[in-house]
């Protein structure tokens, strides 16, 4: 029976998975959620807790992530065999926290509430220690749906925190034989819903509005510096820019440019030339005193670097490496990275003027996963400004699970994005989320979009993450008292 328990949280993990795209089935992952918290509550040790969270957390990691498989098939022959070790110790790792949810839930009390509490606090963790990585949260499952709408009041672990409890009240009620707590958790499941759907904002208005020009060069990974190869992407990005009718800004990728900032002259009047005074944006490497920077940059109309902006929160492992020494005696090096130990970081988040246009938030890569970053900025930006490179990641989940991450950073900023990427997918998000218009995966060409205008500040971007802490300390607070007064419930009986 134990091992039947064992295999069936393994499986709900990856049903789980199920709701992140590219299959975006969010009632399946639901299903999965409720599921686990029921079959939690029939482990009467913490310790048989902790494997169970740790099972659910291997499945949904171990399929929701597969495609981080993709950047070390890059160079097979150098870091080909990173690979199964790369997923397998991803999987398992990140399962580690929800292991230690799943443990400590059970260790304050025996109802499926605590676990929840316990899983939406080790998500907020997950967003900020060791650098974070808040890549596939729980509520996440929500981005298809109206109830995504909500990240712009509570943000993603207010949501986060809801929907574990939600599913605890469908759990509770499924275990208890109670119909109050299924009802309650039924009723606040289509409150969301329906409350969800009134607040998002209506469709912008595009008249008059200024036109962006998405450059998507579609270079893949193992051409992208090719000597062979470059030229074409190069020339492909001039040819795209140089088309008329003229747009108020174009916008290349991340890394566009196949040489350093120093060295660029030449290039930058070529697109100059192209962009015939329209300002470009466009990433770019640099070195300054050694240290190799992932930046963006903007050219004036006569091809003069305007603005400056480094990235500043790195990808461990793949854009640095920690321990560089160590890792590098057994041939570790990160994927992406220029110098020996990688990229070095900017001094944090910073806008970029762009004219008529307003200010920009400067977004390169992964950043855009990061909500505290977002709401990090030194002011309130008119727009995000999303270039990245996601030809690492192939032509599939990765790239999808990406676009979906950056449509949530525009509902909680309420804010448009501007977003081009290499390989794709490019695209105008206007603040409720929505695409405007999008350049598919693994095509090459541009498009010319109206940028929406955005809206009034959100209650997230005034307050934060600072909601969902504040809440589950409430939360947290709310059941230790509970349970001084109540005696444990030890009437569940085991399937």
């Amino acid at each position: 029976m134990v091992l039947i328990r064992r295999l069936g949280a393994l499986c709900l993990g990856a049903c789980f998975a199920l709701g992140q795209p590219p299959f975006d089935l969010w009632w399946i992952a639901l299903v999965a959620l409720v599921a686990v918290l029921w079959l939690a509550q029939y482990d009467t040790a913490a310790k048989s807790a902790g494997w169970t969270g740790w099972l659910f957390g291997v499945g949904y990691f171990a399929v929701s992530l597969h495609w981080i498989l993709e950047p070390f098939r890059v160079d097979a022959a150098t870091t080909g065999w990173m690979a199964p070790f790369a997923l397998v110790g991803m999987a398992a790792g990140l399962a580690l926290l929800w292991a230690v949810a799943f443990w400590g839930g059970r260790r304050l009390t025996r109802g499926p509430f605590a676990i929840a509490l316990c899983w939406a606090g080790i998500e907020l963790a997950r967003a900020y220690v060791l650098t974070g990585f808040p890549w596939g949260l729980v509520g996440y499952l929500w981005a298809p749906t109206p109830v995504a709408q909500w990240h712009s009041v509570i943000g993603p672990h207010g949501l986060t925190v809801v929907t574990t409890l939600v599913a605890a009240l469908l759990a509770g009620g499924l275990t208890r034989r109670s119909l109050k707590y299924a009802a309650t958790g039924l009723v606040t499941l289509v409150a969301m819903w329906g409350t969800g759907a009134v607040i998002t904002p209506a469709a912008s208005d595009l008249a008059d509005r200024p036109t962006v020009r998405l450059i998507q060069p579609n270079a893949p990974q193992h051409q992208k510096w090719d000597r062979d190869f470059i030229p074409m992407f190069f020339n492909r990005q001039v040819d795209f820019t140089a088309q008329l009718p003229k747009p108020d800004l174009i916008v290349w990728p991340e890394t566009a440019v196949p040489s350093l900032l120093d060295d660029a002259g030449y290039a930058f009047e070529v697109i100059a030339d192209a962009a015939a005074g329209t300002p470009v944006v466009l990433g770019i490497q640099r070195e300054e005193q050694g240290r190799y920077y992932n930046s963006l940059v903007t050219l004036d109309g006569t091809g003069q670097v305007a603005d400056l902006y480094d990235k500043h929160h790195l990808v461990p492992f793949g854009e640095y490496m920690p321990a560089a020494p160590l890792f590098a005696r057994f041939n570790i090096l990160g994927l992406a990275a220029r110098a020996d130990a990688g990229y070095s970081a900017g001094p944090g988040p910073a806008l970029i003027d762009l004219g008529p246009l307003g200010k920009a938030l400067p977004l390169i890569c992964y950043e855009a996963v990061f909500a505290q970053d977002v709401n990090g900025a030194p002011s309130r930006p008119d727009m995000l400004l999303q270039i990245t490179n996601d030809a690492w990641f192939g032509i599939n989940a990765g790239p999808q699970q990406h676009l979906s991450q950056a449509r949530l950073r525009a509902i909680e900023q309420g804010l448009p994005m501007i977003r081009v990427a290499n390989t794709g997918i490019s695209a105008m998000i206007d603040p409720a989320g929505r695409i405007v218009d999008s350049l598919p995966l693994g095509r090459a060409g541009f498009l010319d979009v109206p940028l929406p205008a955005p809206l009034a500040p959100t209650l997230y971007s005034r307050t934060g993450d600072w909601t969902a802490f504040l809440a589950l300390i409430v939360a947290f607070a709310t059941l230790l008292t509970l349970k001084r007064r109540r005696p444990i419930d030890r009437t569940v009986t085991r399937p």
